[in-house]
């Protein structure tokens, strides 16, 4: 179990953490989101004793990281695929990793094989693609079979079916009874891979829950197509809806819900061929959760032409 305490983090006078306090628990996949400058990847430094807290803990199994005994068989990470030694092999690489661990070499070649990078462990990986280079820090989180494994932006640089590969991946490590925190701005990637959602905003918590819990409050939007589109959007802007006039002559509708807009059709003698509600992305909640929290964020279209 891996338990984030009341941590706080600063670097000079920027908090980069502020008061973060949440579990991961075992057996799901828990996803980790904010916005850039959030704090994710500082909280999973912390947890890997790469930087020291200000005040409160980050634990596995209730000890900090330098209180580990065998630490790569408790914990592993991959927080930064290109951190390596570019003049070094993939398996000279993680042979130092199982030295350093009384890890056996006969491992290494178990977890190359498994992460599809075997035929190529003899090349420098200072030649490696960002996709062959995450491969290869998963094979070194996985390396001393930890209980508890961290993944910072895990599917940058893979293809489809590298992702797809991942995305197994994470669910089986998680059925094995282990615990899985991947931190990753990719929301529709999230909104599929994880059970559990945890979301930060200016190094703050500021809620958690399954994609479900998180999307069942928010306000959807309607899909609707009719016989007289333009008529049809006319009328729901009337009513104070936003509408967005779509390419196949439907159109999407917010500020009213699939009822409203029936209705309001109904009341103009507008006939309806398409009335599909449709319900908030995790997107659209990460978005609105975190509007207040953007480090960084683009004026609206408006702000600008002012």
């Amino acid at each position: 179990m891996l338990k984030i305490d009341h941590l706080t983090k600063r670097y000079g006078s920027t908090v980069a953490v502020n008061d973060l306090d949440f579990d991961v628990t075992a057996g799901v996949v828990t996803g980790f989101l904010g916005p850039n400058g959030s704090g994710k990847s500082t909280t999973m430094r912390v947890v890997m004793g790469l930087d020291r807290p200000t005040s409160g803990r980050a634990t596995v199994n209730g000890q900090t990281y330098d209180e580990l005994k065998a630490p790569l068989r408790e914990v592993g990470a991959l927080l930064d695929a290109k951190s390596l030694d570019p003049n070094r092999s993939a398996r000279n690489h993680l042979r130092a990793l199982a030295l350093a661990n009384r890890i056996s070499f006969a491992r290494v070649d178990e977890v190359l094989e498994f992460v599809g990078v075997a035929s190529v462990a003899h090349k420098k990986v200072g030649g490696f693609s960002l996709g062959m280079s995450q491969r290869l820090g998963i094979a070194g989180a996985l390396l001393g079979d930890p209980g508890t494994l961290l993944f910072d932006e895990p599917v940058n640089g893979l293809d489809p079916e590298g992702i797809r590969w991942i995305r197994d991946f994470f669910r089986s490590l998680a059925k094995e009874g282990r615990t899985v925190f991947v931190s990753s701005h990719l929301m529709s990637e999230m909104a599929v891979s994880a059970d559990q959602i945890i979301v930060i905003g200016r190094g703050k918590f500021i809620t958690s829950g399954t994609v479900n819990q998180l999307t069942a409050g928010a306000a959807g939007t309607v899909l609707v197509r009719s016989a007289d589109p333009s008529r049809l959007a006319h009328v729901l802007r009337d009513a104070h809806a936003i509408v967005e006039e779509l390419s196949d002559q439907g159109l999407h509708v917010s500020g009213l819900d699939a009822v409203q807009v029936g209705d309001a059709a109904f009341r103009s003698g507008i006939a309806v061929h398409e009335l599909t509600p449709q319900r908030a992305s995790l997107e659209d909640v990460f978005m609105s959760l975190t509007a207040d929290a953007l480090e960084y964020g683009h004026k609206n279209a408006e702000a600008v032409s002012e």
